[in-house]
C-alpha cells in the first residue's frame, strides 16, 4: 500500500491562512507601495538622468513604430526644456534627410511599455513615468504572493512585499522612465511563474500518485501553462534588455532540476530517464519557443517599417515575399550582432559608474538628479537642495548580504529549493557582471542590481521563517522570534523614512541632505555637492 501521507507532505506542504486573506494582505501592502510610487510622480518637473533617451525612444516608436533620430541630439538641454514645456516641435524635424534611423543599443519592449503611458498621460513626467510606477507596484504584489507560496505563510508574504516597498533603489526606478525597472519585473513575474508551476506540477503528481499504479519513470504532467508564461515572460525580459538571458538560462535549468526533485520525491526508480524522456520536450518547447518568439515579436515595429537602423527596405521587397523574410532576418541579425558589439566594447567613463564587487555595500550609488544649491526661500533656510539619489534602503541591503551567507550554509545542509532558488538568481543576475568588469572594464551601475532586489528580499523572508520558528514551536520562541522580525521591519521602516526626501525630489535644507549621505561616497555621487 502506497504511504500517501508522507509523500503529499513532501510534494504539496499545507498553506496557511486562508485563500481570501492571502490576497487581501499582498494587495494592501502594493497599494502602500503604489502610494509611495505614484504620489508626486511628476516630481522633480525635470528630465531625469537617462530619461532623455528612453522617452524620446518611446514617442517615436508611438510614431513610427521605430526609433528615429527625428527627437533631437541626446541629453541636449535647449530640446529638454523645450520638452517640459510641452512643445513637441522638436519631433518634427529630421537631421538627415535621407536616413532617420536611430541606432540604439536596447530591444523596444521596454519603451513600447513607456510609450503606453505618454499615449494615455501625454508627453510629460506623468506619462513618460507611469508604465515604471504601474511596474514597481505590481512587482510589490508579484513578490508577496510567490513569497507566500514559497514558505506557505501569508505573514511571511505579506512582509516580503514590505520590505520591497520599502527598498530606496526600487523606489526610484519605479519613479524613473529607465528600462532597468521592467527588466526586474518581468524576471521576477518569470519567476513566480515557474514557482506556481511547480507547485502545479507536484499536486498532479500526487493525484497521479494516489489513483495509478506505480511505474519506473511515472507520467506524463500534460499541458505546464504557467511554465510557457514563465518562457513568455523572460522572453518579455530580454526584450527590454539582453541580461534578461542570464535569468532565461538560470531559471530554465532550475525548472528542469525541479521536474527531477519531484519525480525523485514521489518515490520513482528512474526518476531522471522520466524527466529527460516526458518533461524535457515540452520544456525546451516553453523555456526555448516561447521566450524566442516572444523576443522576435518585440521587434514587430521594425520588420513592419521601412525606418528602422539597418533595414535594406528596399532591398528586403525587392524579390517577392520569400526573399524579404530572409532578408528581413539576416538584416535583423546583423543588427544583433552590432549591439553585441556595442555593449561589449562599453568602456567610456562616467562619475557614477561603479565595479559589481562594490553594489551590496550601496557604496557608489547613481545621482538621477541634483541641480545644485537652491535659492533659500525654496525651503526656509540659507540653502536647500532638492535630489535623486539611487540608492537602496542600507537596513534591507546589509542584512540581505548577511542573510545571504545564511542562505549558503541552509542549503549546504538542507538541500532546501528555497535558498537554491534565491542563491542561483542572485548568482545569474550579479556574477555575469565581474566577468564585464575584469575582463571588459565595462561601464556599469548601482541600479544593474534592480533584478536581484526582489531575491534579496526573499532571502531576507526565508531568515525570518526560521527566525519565527515553526508554527508547533513553544509560544516564547514564537514571540522571541516575532518580536525579532518586527524590529527590523520597524528598522527598515526608520530608515527608508529617513532617506525618503532624497528618493523622492523633495525640497530640504542643504544641511537635512549632508545628514542623509550616510556614506561619504554618496555625497561624492552629487555632481555640484560642496
Amino acid at each position: 500500500m502506497k504511504n500517501w501521507g508522507v509523500s503529499a507532505q513532501r510534494l504539496i506542504p499545507p498553506m496557511q491562512g486562508t485563500a481570501l486573506w492571502g490576497w487581501i494582505g499582498p494587495i494592501a501592502v502594493a497599494l502602500f507601495g503604489g502610494i509611495l510610487r505614484f504620489v508626486r510622480l511628476s516630481e522633480p518637473r525635470a528630465i531625469v538622468f537617462d530619461e532623455t533617451y528612453y522617452i524620446k525612444d518611446a514617442y517615436s516608436l508611438l510614431r513610427y513604430a521605430v526609433e528615429r533620430v527625428t527627437l533631437g541630439d541626446a541629453k541636449n538641454p535647449i530640446a529638454d526644456k523645450r520638452l517640459i514645456a510641452g512643445d513637441l516641435d522638436i519631433f518634427k524635424q529630421c537631421p538627415q534627410q535621407t536616413d532617420c534611423a536611430s541606432f540604439v543599443a536596447h530591444p523596444p519592449l521596454g519603451k513600447w511599455m513607456i510609450g503606453a503611458g505618454e499615449w494615455l498621460f501625454g508627453m510629460n513626467p506623468f506619462g513618460w513615468r507611469f508604465a515604471a510606477a504601474l511596474a514597481g507596484t505590481l512587482s510589490i504584489l508579484i513578490l508577496a504572493r510567490v513569497a507566500r507560496r514559497m514558505t506557505r505563510s501569508t505573514l511571511l508574504g505579506c512582509f516580503g512585499g514590505l520590505l520591497l516597498a520599502l527598498d530606496g533603489l526600487h523606489l526610484v526606478l519605479s519613479r524613473t522612465a529607465l528600462l532597468d525597472i521592467f527588466l526586474m519585473f518581468w524576471v521576477l513575474a518569470g519567476f513566480a511563474c515557474l514557482v506556481a508551476d511547480r507547485d502545479r506540477a507536484r499536486r498532479r503528481l500526487a493525484d497521479w500518485y494516489e489513483t495509478s499504479p506505480l511505474t519506473m519513470t511515472g507520467p506524463r504532467l500534460g499541458a505546464r501553462p504557467w511554465r510557457i508564461a514563465a518562457g513568455m515572460c523572460l522572453g518579455a525580459a530580454m526584450a527590454v534588455k539582453w541580461s534578461g538571458l542570464f535569468f532565461l538560462v538560470a531559471f530554465a535549468v532550475m525548472s528542469l532540476v525541479w521536474d527531477m526533485g519531484a519525480r525523485r520525491a514521489v518515490g520513482l526508480r528512474s526518476p531522471y530517464r522520466g524527466t529527460f524522456a516526458l518533461d524535457a520536450p515540452p520544456w525546451l518547447a516553453a523555456m526555448g519557443l516561447a521566450p524566442a518568439a516572444t523576443f522576435l515579436v518585440s521587434w514587430t515595429g521594425w520588420f513592419v517599417s521601412a525606418d528602422g537602423w539597418g533595414r535594406n527596405w528596399d532591398q528586403a521587397t525587392s524579390s517577392g515575399p520569400l526573399f524579404f523574410v530572409i532578408d528581413s532576418a539576416r538584416s535583423w541579425l546583423k543588427y544583433q550582432m552590432e549591439v553585441l558589439g556595442y555593449h561589449t566594447g562599453l568602456q567610456e567613463y562616467h562619475p557614477y559608474m561603479s565595479e559589481p564587487w562594490t553594489w551590496p555595500i550601496l557604496y557608489r550609488p547613481v545621482s538621477f538628479f541634483y541641480p545644485g544649491d537652491l535659492p533659500g526661500a525654496a525651503c526656509g533656510a540659507k540653502e536647500c537642495s532638492q535630489a535623486v539619489l539611487g540608492v537602496g534602503t542600507p537596513a534591507i541591503w546589509f542584512a540581505a548580504a548577511l542573510s545571504l551567507f545564511g542562505l549558503i550554509a541552509w542549503y549546504v545542509a538542507t538541500r532546501d529549493w528555497r535558498a537554491g532558488a534565491v542563491l542561483l538568481t542572485y548568482a545569474a543576475g550579479w556574477l555575469p557582471w565581474f566577468y564585464y568588469a575584469i575582463a571588459d572594464n565595462r561601464t556599469m551601475y548601482l541600479f544593474y542590481m534592480i533584478p536581484i532586489v526582489p531575491f534579496m528580499v526573499l532571502s531576507l523572508v526565508l531568515v525570518a521563517g526560521l527566525v519565527l520558528g515553526k508554527e508547533n514551536a513553544p509560544p516564547v520562541r514564537r514571540a522571541a522570534g516575532g518580536a525579532a522580525v518586527g524590529a527590523f521591519a520597524l528598522i527598515t521602516l526608520i530608515n527608508f523614512w529617513w532617506l525618503y526626501p532624497v528618493l523622492t525630489a523633495e525640497v530640504i535644507t542643504q544641511a537635512q541632505w549632508w545628514a542623509r549621505m550616510l556614506i561619504r561616497s554618496w555625497a561624492e555621487s552629487a555632481p555640484k555637492a560642496k
